[in-house]
């Protein structure tokens, strides 16, 4: 739902004379603290009208001007009046007459006595010109208390005085000296038309009149606190009808409805004043029209009511802080379309007219000025649910469906239906759709707060400037890759729809993927996740891995359009995508965060010596799934780099695999290009993972030791990773088995003048000097659980000499198989 901001659509600089409004409002504030009941805004927004009570009577206009650059030159007339009669009230004639032209506007300034001065608004003839001034009462003596405009009537309650009154009520104390009165009116070019004075109802107490489509209301003075039973009503008066409706604030129908040609008052109350005097209505605080024939009601009790042209009383929103609103608080009411503003003193509240709840809820800088403010959300005020708005509608249209069927001429009402014990199906239908809208609504709340959401993101794209548009999208892929992420379920649809997301904002979604799984990089080489175990479980999940056993790599790669349908990639391939994209140096450390997330959920130990191992191809074959580490690996393959760059970071992903297969993998890469330091540093590192690692890689480097002699500055720490298991005839097959054999070395040795199997000093085969240590280190291991060999241990010399006897043993029995070949 698109939040309500407050805009402020003039500083009144635009107004004539607009400077000169605050100074002219806080006078008369401090006079009179209702100073904004006494400012009158035209229908058209064009004019403002101050009516000024004290100290000085008198009224003034500010006006503006659709041309002001044609009236800059030329003298204006302002209506500025200073008089000594008070001003009852300013009525705009025009809105409701379509004679007055674009440009003009007629108003009438009704004063106490009864006089009414009608002038008339001109653009190009700049300002106010005076029509006429007529009389609107018949009494010279007659006062007026109030005055409207409905229709083409002016109505008005005046007071009479005291001779003129009934005889009954003759004294100057009663309330019954007030009558209400109507005149038909026609705005001519020139003139105003006055029709003659017609009583529509005498000898009534103090009305106030208010006008509200074509209904006219009258209401117990809002200035007086009510005293008799008289004042414990209202009443409204159609004069297009002739007919009126009592009404009580304590009860959502009418209490009586009667023709208005009985004009007096005593008896049009009379049947119900035993009635009203056991009644404690709650006070009106303030009442605005609706402009379709209703009146809106503020209560003492804070109750904010709607009174409808039918008569019908809706309770529609209720004040929590009913303690603010005290008599001669200000407050003000509007009502537009659906929206009702309610104003109590600086507080401003927006409430839907349909169902009671109050949409926003705004404090004001100052009271009752308009500043540029936005609302942060819902308040937490009562408001009228919405099932209870139902079942008055069930009951309202039951009331109409019985009272057609019914010979009786008594009126039905919803306290009867409620109360009367004789109509059980309005009671049966009410209960059953309360139920079901009650459920209705539960299963319709998210889906509707997720619609509304989406309208807002709408307005926002559509209205926003490129900075705000950012911020919406960086939100809206935030918000989405979040909820996906948390999803226990992500199907092919949803793979694909989170695909489009990285492939249409990349740079979005990878912000989102970091808050989503709250990813921290210390500096040192660590990544860390805070996130949940259910949203790495939708990262790893393997339920979607199925295309990594086939054509997993030809989907990593972008297909043609031709190729078919898109295919949707696994979570944990596209974070990899997205990783390698913005931070290549993570990928490692994601993976390694990866598995450590998916061996938390298994239960597994990476370091464990009880994973499979396999000195062959075949892999760990123990393992379900493709591991994580071959997954990154096939994302790696997708991608377009250069060869060294794919291989260092292939080498990270299977050393941070910690699997066997994977270590050794990465020591061959490191041997071919020749990277000796790194070789010896990875070989120290995991031969203490487990003893069948050890083995491998100890005898993977001794073959490479036999054919050069690269690694001759690392042998005494290749030496110390010999396995404890490993004997000299073992290690002499391993040496012997991968010494150069090629034929060429084998004659180029007997025609050498060099004695084999002695090497000259630039020569790339192996020396006895270089074994010596590694093999007495074995002796003298092997030594130990035995003492055969103890006499052949006690001289260096002589375990020098056997050495040499062996290799010069084996040299020649392959001498001698070279010749009979010859």
């Amino acid at each position: 739902m698109a939040r309500f901001v407050l805009e402020q659509l003039s500083d009144f600089g635009d107004y004539s004379g607009g400077k000169e409004l605050p100074e002219i409002l806080e006078l008369t504030n401090n006079e009179h603290k209702s100073s904004l009941t006494n400012v009158r805004l035209s229908p058209d927004g064009r004019h403002i009208h101050v009516i000024l009570r004290k100290p000085n009577v008198g009224l003034v206009t500010f006006d503006r001007y659709e041309r002001p650059q044609l009236v800059q030159n030329q003298k204006k007339l302002d209506l500025r009046l200073s008089r000594t009669v008070p001003i009852v009230d300013v009525l705009y004639l025009d809105q409701n007459n379509n004679s007055s032209s674009r440009g003009t506007a007629v108003v009438a300034v009704v004063y106490e006595t009864g006089k009414a001065e009608f002038w008339k608004f001109q653009e190009c003839k700049p300002g106010w010109h005076l029509l006429q001034t007529s009389e609107l009462c018949n009494s010279p003596r007659a006062r007026i208390v109030s005055v409207c405009a409905c229709s083409n009537l002016i109505i008005w309650c005046e007071e009479r005085p005291s001779s003129e009154s009934s005889p009954e009520f003759s004294s100057t104390k009663n309330n019954l000296r007030y009558c209400v009165c109507r005149r038909d009116f026609e705005v001519e070019e020139v003139a105003v038309i006055l029709g003659g004075v017609k009583i529509a109802l005498h000898s009534n107490p103090k009305f106030t009149v208010v006008s509200s489509g074509k209904n006219v209301h009258l209401l117990p003075d809002l200035r007086v606190k009510p005293l008799l039973s008289i004042s414990k009503f209202l009443l409204s008066w159609s004069p297009h009808h002739d007919t009126f409706r009592i009404n009580t604030t304590c009860k959502n129908t009418p209490l009586k409805r009667l023709s208005a040609k009985e004009s007096d008052f005593k008896k049009v109350v009379t049947d119900c004043l035993g009635y009203l005097s056991t009644l404690e209505p709650p006070e009106i605080y303030d009442c605005a029209p609706t402009g379709c024939g209703g009146l809106l009601l503020l209560l003492s009790t804070g109750w904010l009511c709607l009174l409808q042209k039918d008569g019908v009383l809706w309770k529609v929103y209720k004040l929590t802080d009913n303690h603010l609103l005290k008599y001669g608080t200000h407050t003000s009411l509007c009502i537009y379309r659906d929206t009702l503003a309610l104003l109590v003193g600086q507080h401003l509240h927006l409430i839907d007219l349909n169902c009671g709840r109050e949409l926003e809820n705004f404090v004001l800088k100052r009271e009752a000025l308009l500043f540029p403010n936005r609302s942060s959300g819902f308040s937490t005020a009562e408001s009228i649910p919405s099932a209870f708005i139902l079942v008055e509608a069930v009951f309202k249209e039951a009331c109409k469906y019985y009272q057609q069927r019914s010979l009786s001429s008594t009126q039905l009402t919803v306290d009867i239906l409620k109360k009367g014990g004789r109509f059980q199906a309005p009671i049966c239908l009410a209960s059953i759709l309360r139920d079901y809208f009650n459920k209705l609504m539960g299963f319709l709340e998210p889906e509707l707060k997720v619609l509304a959401s989406l309208e807002e993101v709408k307005v926002s794209l559509v209205r926003g400037s490129v900075k705000e548009v950012d911020a919406v999208c960086e939100s809206l892929v935030e918000t989405e890759v979040a909820r996906l992420l948390s999803s226990s379920e992500l199907d092919k649809e949803v793979l694909l729809y989170l695909n489009s997301i990285f492939s249409i904002f990349p740079g979005q979604a990878w912000r989102a993927v970091q808050a989503a799984l709250q990813l921290h990089y210390n500096g040192e080489g660590s990544l860390s996740s805070r996130a949940s175990p259910d949203v790495w479980k939708a990262v790893l999940s393997p339920k979607h891995n199925h295309s990594l056993k086939g054509d997993y790599i030809t989907n990593c790669k972008s297909k043609s359009p031709s190729s078919g349908p898109p295919t949707a990639l696994p979570v944990f391939e596209l974070l990899c995508h997205s990783v390698f994209h913005f931070q290549p140096s993570w990928l490692p450390r994601f993976l390694e965060l990866a598995q450590k997330q998916s061996s938390a959920a298994l239960g597994l130990n990476l370091t464990s010596s009880s994973w499979s191992f396999s000195t062959g191809r075949g892999g760990e074959t123990r393992e379900k799934g493709v591991p994580l580490y071959k997954r990154a690996l096939h994302v790696l393959s997708s991608l377009s780099l250069d060869r060294d760059q794919q291989q260092d970071l292939e080498v990270e992903l299977l050393l941070v695999s910690w699997r066997p297969n994977a270590i050794l993998q990465a020591l061959r890469i490191l041997m071919a290009k020749q990277e000796w330091g790194r070789v010896t540093q990875v070989a120290q590192k995991f031969c203490k993972q487990s003893p069948l690692l050890n083995k491998e890689i100890f005898t993977t480097l001794l073959c490479e030791v036999a054919q050069h002699r690269d690694l001759d500055p690392y042998l005494d720490l290749l030496w110390t990773l010999c396995p404890e298991d490993l004997t000299v005839t073992t290690i002499l097959n391993l040496v012997l088995k991968n010494l150069p054999s090629s034929s060429s070395s084998f004659m180029s040795s007997t025609t050498s003048s060099s004695p084999a199997p002695f090497a000259d000093c630039h020569s790339s085969q192996l020396t006895v000097g270089l074994l010596k240590p590694l093999l007495r280190k074995v002796l003298q291991r092997e030594s130990k659980p035995s003492q055969h060999y103890e006499i052949f241990i006690w001289s260096h010399g002589m375990l020098a000499m056997l050495i040499w006897l062996l290799v010069m043993l084996i040299w020649l029995l392959k001498t001698e198989t070279l010749r009979a070949v010859k």
